[in-house]
């Protein structure tokens, strides 16, 4: 039986954008279509949909109003059509916790970039992305203050990254440097919406796809690389 054929995946994405996590959990199922056939390993990089967002945050429904100039009643519709696809996708964007609900929030998330950045780098992609699951989760589902330094250190530690050395990594110049390199890599490559998959460094797969859109781009990816060797 041959071996299933390695490629790699860039994810430019924010772990504020609800289509980030819908686009996941398409991925993930056309990879589970692709097992033996197909292994991925999957790197995430840094792009912030809102980079001027202050440090108080917007509510949900009233940011998607004000950014893409709707009203409340769109915006809700806009985030029910969401949800709906996330269901579809084995994903969850509602709330999970106990009554009552606190506000949906829009926080800054540079410094959960720095945190993916370094983990990525110091611990490799596979605990990069049990982090970034874990910041999808306590955004969505939990309504975390995701922006805030204590918030991000509880979630280092819970994938199980040491505190201090994560603590050294957010006050660290050259972290804020090389998140701010991934995130101007991403306009050099026209990336202007998330998520934005670049398929072996060169094939590129915008938006939030259908799993069998997935899984077909990556065989054709496959087969190009396999006839390039």
């Amino acid at each position: 039986m041959s071996q299933p054929r390695k490629l790699t995946i860039d994810i430019w994405s924010d772990v504020m954008c609800p289509w980030c996590l819908v686009g996941w959990g398409n991925l993930s199922q056309a990879l589970d279509q692709l097992d033996g056939e197909i292994e991925a390993d999957v790197r995430w990089h840094a792009f912030e949909l809102n980079p001027d967002m202050p440090e108080e945050g917007e509510e949900r429904t009233a940011h998607i109003a004000r950014k893409y100039g709707r009203t409340i009643e769109q915006s809700r519709d806009v985030q029910g059509q969401m949800r709906t696809a996330a269901e579809a996708a084995g994903v969850s964007l509602d709330y999970e916790g106990d009554d009552p609900a606190p506000d949906a929030m829009m926080w800054n998330t540079f410094e959960a970039h720095k945190l993916l950045t370094w983990t990525a780098e110091q611990h490799g992609a596979a605990k990069q992305t049990q982090l970034k699951l874990a910041l999808f989760k306590a955004h969505f589902n939990e309504r975390r203050r995701i922006g805030e330094r204590e918030v991000l250190l509880y979630l280092a530690e819970k994938v199980g990254l040491d505190r201090a050395a994560a603590s050294a990594a957010l006050d660290d110049e050259e972290v804020a440097h090389k998140t701010r390199a991934e995130e101007r890599a991403a306009w050099d490559m026209n990336i202007s919406g998330v998520p934005a998959m670049i398929l072996e460094g060169r094939f590129m797969v915008p938006g939030a796809q259908p799993p069998e859109a997935y899984a077909n781009a990556l065989r054709r990816v496959a087969e190009k690389t396999a006839a390039a060797t």
